[in-house]
Formats: structure tokens, sequence, C-alpha cells
């Protein structure tokens, strides 16, 4: 997450705590989205921001992210990915790998989950920031979590590509994300001035199990990014094989070090 975000969400936050403090009414569904966005930042500040502990210290900080060791050690065996390795890849890209390419813009999964239960005011601050409303390819981590409560089972990939005026979503597990990701998109339009873009759901390599997904969603990000870097369309993309996906977790965890992290 890029300051700049991180202190939108912040107001964002504060403002509608002093609604609810100062007794405005609101429907059932608002106050759920006022909830979740005060539970969704707590649970990432909280994670993100707590020092020194002896019994799970940090391994890695790194611009916005922060990985503990116990982060870290999702890598190291058939583990789910938490939305702390995929801000920290999300990061790195950022900071380092296409630092001199403005074109491309990745949000963090924290992120875009606030992003779903923002209204079109608050979208258009956010990502006014940096003129993110008008980048020519913006990248969104998913998750399928559609309650009040941290929590999620998977992981899929949409990319916006205004050159095409479509958003790909990619989802390693058939069509588990697709309704969460179209939501996305509605909300987006009108913020990012495309309302006749398309949705477009794209053949993808599956996982073989129950918890590659934000595996996939990386090896994804990797290879759409390096095509996106030299023909600036997403259609002919190639498809993602296997072994890089296999190869992935060590590799995160030889970047981890090479940054100065803690395994």
């Amino acid at each position: 997450m890029l300051p700049q975000q991180r202190k939108v969400l912040r107001q964002h936050t504060r403002q509608n705590q002093t609604n609810l403090n100062t007794g405005q009414q609101s429907s059932r569904r608002s106050s759920g989205r006022i909830n979740n966005n005060n539970h969704l930042l707590h649970h990432h500040h909280k994670m993100s921001n707590v020092q020194g502990s002896k019994a799970d210290p940090i391994s890695l900080s790194f611009h916005d992210a922060c990985l503990r060791m116990s982060d870290v050690q999702l890598l190291q065996g058939p583990h789910w990915l938490n939305d702390q390795i995929l801000s920290f890849y999300y990061e790195y890209l950022t900071h380092v790998k296409y630092k001199s390419n403005s074109d491309l813009y990745f949000i963090a999964p924290e992120v875009t989950q606030c992003m779903k239960y923002m209204d079109e005011q608050e979208l258009n601050q956010l990502l006014g920031q940096n003129d993110a409303a008008t980048k020519p390819f913006i990248f969104f981590v998913l998750n399928d979590n559609e309650t009040t409560e941290a929590g999620g089972t998977h992981w899929s990939l949409l990319v916006f590509s205004r050159p095409e005026k479509t958003f790909y979503h990619f989802d390693s597990y058939g069509n588990n994300n697709t309704s969460n990701s179209m939501e996305l998109m509605h909300k987006l339009k009108g913020v990012l001035g495309v309302r006749q873009a398309r949705f477009k759901p794209m053949r993808c390599l599956q996982q073989t199990n129950n918890y590659d997904c934000g595996i996939h969603v990386i090896c994804m990000t990797d290879l759409i990014s390096d095509y996106l870097n030299r023909y600036e369309v997403i259609v002919g993309l190639p498809s993602l094989h296997i072994d890089t996906v296999k190869a992935k977790r060590t590799e995160l965890l030889k970047l981890i070090l090479s940054l100065g992290g803690k395994s």
C-alpha cells in the first residue's frame, strides 16, 4: 500500500467512525460496510505495525510491507498465502522491478478489499492519488471474503487494461471469484472513466491443490506485467507454465533474503 493510499483509507475510516459515533442512522448494509472497513484496517495495521514481538519477530520491513517470521514460513510449506506476502510482492514490483514504468499500477489486496465497500466519492479520492485513475494498467488482488470479518479462502487477479477497455479476470480455481470481480469492476467503471469497458474471464493455468491460489496470483502478475512491459496489451498473453508455479515459493524466499529479510 502506498503512503497516500494509506492516508485516504485512514481518513475514510475516521469519517465513518465519526458518523457512527454522532448517531447518524444508516441501513444495515451501510453499517456493515463501516464495520468491515474498520476491522480490515485495524487488522492490517495490527499485523503490520506491531514491533518487537518475541513470539513472532519481524523478518523484513520493505517500504509499506512488514513480513513477520510466520508470514515467511507460509512460503516454506504447502500453505495458503496471506495478504502480507501478496502486499510485499506488490511493493517490490512497484518500488523495484517496475519503478521506471509508471504505466503499471499495483494495488495491494487489503486496499482492494476496502474498495469493495467504498462509495464513488471515496474511490475517487483513493484512486486520485498518483493519478491512479488514469493509469493504463491496474492490478487488483481479489479475495473471496464477503463478510464483515477478516477471512476468505481464495485469491484471484483482476487486471484493468485501459488501451483495450477491458477488465481481465484470472482465476486459478475455475470461476470461483467471478462474482466478486464483476462487482468490483462495476464500482470502478465510473471512477476510471470507462463505463463501456467489458469484463473478460481468461483461461489460465489451474491450481492442482487447495492452497496455491496466492502463488498463482503472483505468477500471473509476473507473466502479465512482463508482457505489458513489452507489448502494452494483454491480448496474445502466453500461458503460465506449471514449473513457474512450482519454483515460485523458493524464488520468493530468496528475494526476501536478498532484501535483508530473515527466514
